[in-house]
């Protein structure tokens, strides 16, 4: 059974940083692609950032471009979300999310398979 687990979540002035983990076990992610999504209160969840695990293929909405950085340990069976410089607009609950990944140019598209229960991000203005 697949298991995604999000944390480092919290409170966090404007400007300040944030890492987000996402620890991954249940089978072996070699091929799968991980995704981080949001949802603030009232919104549709939107899709923020994406990581193929083999070969480390990055993707980012506009918005977090230049501040957020995904990654991922291998070793660790972890997917991490840096979050720097953010923003009041960035307060929404996290969530880490896989699929196996697909080829094309939109390869971190949804639809993703398996997701967590999430993290909440609050930034204070």
């Amino acid at each position: 059974q697949v298991q995604l687990v999000e944390s480092g979540g919290g409170l966090v002035q404007a400007g300040g940083s944030l890492r987000l983990s996402c620890a991954a076990s249940g089978r072996s992610f070699s091929g799968y692609c991980m995704g981080w999504f949001r949802q603030a209160p009232g919104k549709e969840r939107e899709f923020v950032a994406a990581i193929s695990w083999n070969l480390g293929r990055t993707y980012y909405i506009d918005s977090v471009k230049g501040r957020f950085t995904i990654s991922r340990d291998n070793a660790k069976n972890t997917v991490y979300l840096q979050m720097n410089s953010v923003k009041p607009e960035d307060t929404s609950l996290y969530f880490c999310a896989s699929k196996r990944c697909t080829g094309g140019n939109t390869w971190y598209a949804r639809p993703y398979d398996d997701w967590g229960q999430g993290t909440q991000v609050t930034v204070s203005s």
